[in-house]
């Protein structure tokens, strides 16, 4: 135990030390401290990692509040340092005791350092290392819920519009993590947090930028047709204003986004129980409904498709 100890004491001196000591070398102790760290959490490649050394270190180091020296000063590590610190801390965090994580058990007594990497995304030699530790913490229902709930969470509305693909990517797979994870936890939140959210995700829907198009609405087609989603969608399909949205992205010069459309708005036209506004919608805008429907693209294996298209295109002749 001892010697844990003083590991991980080593690794908080050598953090402590970095505004004092001069640059590289203060640097230099840090780099060194976490390589050796990552080999004794992950093994060295003959011999496996011992587990309860692991666990150990794990504690020590939330005992020590080193996992906030880890977020805090990312920042100030150099490329290869922050690999290092990121196996370590995807490993870290899936540390427990008794069923409990002692890692996400600190994380969620100190959130300030999930706000501190959701906000790195804007540095773009962080981004993708903030990335891959936001979404270890997601894993866990306790942190997904903060990270939604709070002021963070707005941000990926703008990162997924970032002219740096790499970057926006990575946002938008996480955004995905945090509306896909944990069923229950993403219920409750958009019960009480529709409007807003829906209004941000109509603005990523009409985005200029192509890619984000896209993928939000190829997103936005699987994760309304999800069982688990069933009450969001049905709420979703009786607004005149998404159905409009969706009219919009059917006359894309995308083909791809022209399906994904196609696969949110024929839920609004098979709606058994459609109320007044969009039947009047679809009645007004049924000449040019019919000839986006007959003009949407289709591929060799999209049968399929083609059978749900007809379907629909039948069901608007009926209006």
């Amino acid at each position: 135990m001892a010697s844990t100890a003083g590991v991980v004491l080593s690794i908080k001196d050598s953090f402590l030390a970095l505004p004092t000591k001069t640059g590289d070398r203060a640097l230099e102790e840090v780099e060194k401290n976490i390589s050796s760290l990552r080999q004794v959490l992950s093994g060295d490649g003959e011999a496996g990692a011992n587990q309860e050394q692991v666990l150990q270190i794990a504690l020590e180091i939330c005992k020590e509040g080193v996992l906030s020296l880890f977020v805090q000063n990312l920042p100030s590590l150099g490329w290869g340092v922050r690999k290092d610190l990121v196996i370590c801390w995807c490993i870290l965090l899936g540390q427990k005791v008794d069923e409990n994580y002692c890692c996400v058990k600190y994380i969620e007594d100190h959130v300030e350092l999930l706000d501190f990497l959701v906000v790195c995304y804007k540095k773009s030699d962080l981004a993708l290392n903030c990335g891959i530790m936001v979404r270890e913490c997601i894993k866990h229902p306790t942190l997904a819920k903060y990270i939604l709930e709070s002021n963070s969470f707005e941000l990926f509305f703008e990162y997924v519009e970032l002219p740096n693909f790499d970057i926006a990517s990575d946002a938008l797979y996480t955004f995905k993590d945090l509306l896909t994870k944990h069923e229950s936890v993403v219920s409750v939140y958009l019960s009480s947090h529709y409007e807003q959210f829906f209004e941000r995700y109509t603005r990523i829907l009409t985005s200029a930028n192509y890619v984000t198009r896209r993928q939000s609405v190829k997103f936005l087609s699987e994760f309304l047709l999800e069982p688990s989603n069933s009450k969001i969608m049905k709420r979703y399909i009786q607004e005149v204003r998404f159905l409009n949205i969706m009219i919009g992205l059917l006359k894309d010069s995308s083909k791809n986004i022209k399906i994904c459309a196609f696969h949110v708005f024929k839920v609004f036209v098979a709606n058994p129980n459609k109320p007044p506004g969009i039947i009047e919608a679809l009645r007004d805008n049924r000449k040019e409904l019919l000839k986006l429907l007959h003009d949407l693209p289709a591929s060799k294996g999209e049968d399929e498709l083609d059978e749900e298209r007809d379907l629909i295109i039948q069901r608007i002749e009926k209006l």
